[in-house]
């Protein structure tokens, strides 16, 4: 009767403590022990997409073998799936059992990469190919060889053609005024990039910018209860909040909501999404738990997180980070809101302060968008003369559409 043994799990093992299995993809090796196996870690252990790099070396009197557990060269299925190894103790009958990793061993022939190094550096893999098959290729491989060259020929003419109308255009127009002509696409299609979506050909002013891009019905009714807070707001924590320069654009929306019905919860709640959003436009590194003092639903933690920010590494951390582009991104979007909160009108003074970016910035994003920008009359009043330095921004259809290549030449003379 065959004998027994029991299985023992080692508990939790590091990257360090994984099993190395390899396998030759040449043959199989018919005396293992005459070869002298060595093993290499990336020495960027804080970094999570490094440490776990292992390179297995396999060398002997004739011939050389590689393996790595990454890039192009490496086995897919330690990605899919775990393996183990278990290791068999004869005395006590007990196989511990480890995790392991799998690696691809190739043959590395002496001399290639020298080689290499002193051949033309203008010839390719593909030129050596092509020589290959015009020394031993079959007539089939000789006419496809044939046709690619032929092609590459008529390729070649049509470069040397567009190189000769580039640089026409270049005699034209000259080098400095191309130039500029391509930052200025460049810095357009950038700030695009950020944009919420826009609907240009709509037939009314509600949907340019559609409101459910802004909140879908689903995040909406998640803020009931933190937009039912702060509609409770009672007026000294408003003066307080005005008194300390906090969310201008939100006190003020608060100060004039409808006494009752939905449109003031509608207020309410994007009132308390608005907040969310100058909140983390003042961020350079959010933490997990942004938006918990002030109840914010998961899911538009997650829509925040995912939206306004990019991940980047830091001592082996991923966090989350608010770049330049994101606050475009978080003032054009706090514009649309603000747009949908004030009958589509909004004040770009106060939300530049709110946001903390400059006030061309905010009329930059504010044009980019389509809108039209209106300065007010000063009236009588201390409150309306401060008003009336107020710069406000609405959408007229259709939309305006601003040649800022030509506005930025004019403030440059200007200067």
């Amino acid at each position: 009767m065959a004998a027994s043994c029991s299985l023992v799990c080692c508990g939790e093992e590091t990257e360090s403590d994984k099993a190395a299995i390899v396998r030759f993809s040449n043959a199989c090796v018919n005396h293992a022990e005459q070869l002298d196996f060595s093993m290499y870690k990336n020495t960027d252990e804080k970094n999570p997409r490094k440490k776990s790099r292992r390179i297995v070396v396999a060398e002997s009197e004739r011939l050389s073998y590689v393996g790595q557990n990454f890039g192009a060269e490496s086995m897919k299925c330690n990605n899919l799936c775990k393996y183990y190894v278990g290791v068999l103790n004869k005395q006590t009958m007990q196989m511990e059992v480890h995790n392991a990793v799998l690696f691809n061993m190739q043959p590395v022939i002496p001399g290639e990469t020298s080689t290499a190094k002193h051949q033309d550096a203008a010839q390719s893999y593909r030129d050596r190919v092509d020589l290959l098959i015009e020394a031993f290729g079959t007539n089939k491989q000789k006419r496809a060889l044939a046709s690619r060259r032929l092609n590459q020929v008529g390729s070649n003419a049509l470069q040397s053609a567009v190189a000769k109308a580039a640089t026409s255009v270049i005699d034209q127009k000259g080098l400095e005024a191309l130039q500029q002509e391509v930052a200025e696409t460049e810095s357009q299609g950038a700030l695009a990039s950020h944009l919420p979506p826009c609907n240009p050909n709509a037939d009314q002013r509600e949907d340019v910018y559609p409101f459910d891009e802004l909140l879908d019905p689903v995040e909406f009714a998640a803020l009931e209860q933190p937009g039912s807070k702060m509609a409770a707001l009672t007026p000294e924590e408003l003066k307080k909040m005005r008194d300390e320069g906090r969310c201008l654009s939100v006190v003020r929306h608060l100060e004039n909501m409808p006494a009752v019905g939905e449109a003031r919860e509608k207020a309410a709640r994007c009132a308390f999404y608005l907040s969310l959003l100058l909140k983390l436009a003042r961020q350079k590194t959010v933490p997990r738990k942004f938006g918990h003092d002030e109840g914010c639903p998961r899911i538009i933690q997650s829509k925040l997180f995912k939206t306004f920010t990019v991940e980047s590494f830091n001592n082996g951390r991923v966090q989350n980070i608010v770049s330049t582009s994101m606050r475009s991104k978080l003032a054009a979007y706090s514009l649309a809101l603000l747009l949908h909160m004030g009958q589509m009108t909004a004040d770009l003074s106060l939300l530049h302060r709110d946001l903390g970016i400059t006030e061309p910035k905010m009329i930059e994003v504010a044009k980019s968008m389509g809108l039209s920008l209106i300065k007010p009359p000063r009236t009588k009043g201390d409150e309306a003369a401060q008003g009336g330095d107020h710069r406000l921004a609405t959408v007229v259809l259709p939309l305006v559409k601003y040649d800022q290549f030509a506005e930025r030449r004019k403030r440059k003379k200007m200067h």
